[in-house]
């Protein structure tokens, strides 16, 4: 597989690969993620999550990914070729028709490469060109809120761009991978509007015209919906069902043992 081959829009470090899992393969995993123990659910303000991979802070990773997991990431990291070593983190986020996340980087403690794979429901992501950053502060939330992982949140200064950078959005539709690296890493903050209506006909791989077979699942509550005079027109999605998503990442300091390690 040539990944360059799915580069969309104008930042190069941008891959969108549609209908990356089989259906198959998506119940399968849904079925692993939902038979999990109640207690390995983490509920935040907007969303749940489950960490798989261990916990990331400042001394390392405690590594600890299942064989079902291990499985699916090999298979990124070895047809994709854009991580550095063996994905040994997975953040997998359940988000209900009106959840979303806040604008917001990934932290220090990975190399700057991200893939995300989407099941479930679709949903729009949103990027945001920043060219400095502060600490969250106040009512503006944490990185915990976020990802719930230790690190300050980035937020980007009000009115703040950069001229050569533009926002961007893509399609995230179900079984469909999304890989993004350093530039679009860096330079960008990526997040999800709090929306059942989002608009969809400005994604770049809608323009791009890589949506994939996954736009018409059978399972998925995916509804297109044309947009009102109200909201400028154009097509939107209406999410109507929950999605899941599995951010896998490579965290590089990995502690093999509990005891070496005082948290």
């Amino acid at each position: 597989m040539d990944v360059e081959e799915f580069v969309v829009g104008s930042v190069p470090t941008v891959f969108y690969l549609p209908d990356y899992v089989t259906a198959a393969e998506e119940e399968q995993l849904l079925n692993n993620i939902h038979k999990a123990p109640i207690s390995k659910w983490k509920t935040l303000k907007n969303r749940r999550l489950q960490n798989w991979g261990g916990i990331v802070h400042d001394k390392g990773l405690l590594a600890q990914v299942p064989p079902w997991l291990e499985q699916v990431t090999h298979r990124i990291y070895t047809e994709s070729k854009l991580f550095p070593s063996a994905i040994n983190h997975v953040l997998i986020n359940e988000y209900l028709p009106d959840q979303g996340i806040m604008p917001h980087q990934d932290g220090p403690a990975y190399v700057p490469v991200v893939a995300i794979l989407s099941l479930g429901s679709p949903v729009i992501m949103n990027f945001t060109p920043h060219q400095s950053f502060k600490n969250a502060g106040g009512t503006t939330g944490s990185y915990n809120d976020a990802v719930s992982e230790p690190a300050p949140l980035r937020m980007m200064n009000s009115g703040e761009s950069l001229s050569e950078h533009r926002p961007f959005s893509v399609a995230l539709m179900p079984r469909s991978l999304l890989i993004f690296k350093d530039a679009a890493y860096s330079e960008y903050l990526h997040g999800i509007e709090d929306s059942e209506l989002q608009p969809y006909d400005k994604a770049i791989n809608v323009r791009n015209g890589l949506l994939g077979d996954g736009h018409i699942p059978t399972s998925c509550d995916l509804k297109l919906v044309s947009g009102s005079s109200e909201d400028g027109g154009g097509s939107i999605i209406h999410r109507t069902g929950t999605r899941i998503s599995l951010t896998c990442r490579v965290v590089l300091k990995v502690h093999k043992s509990f005891v070496k390690l005082k948290i």
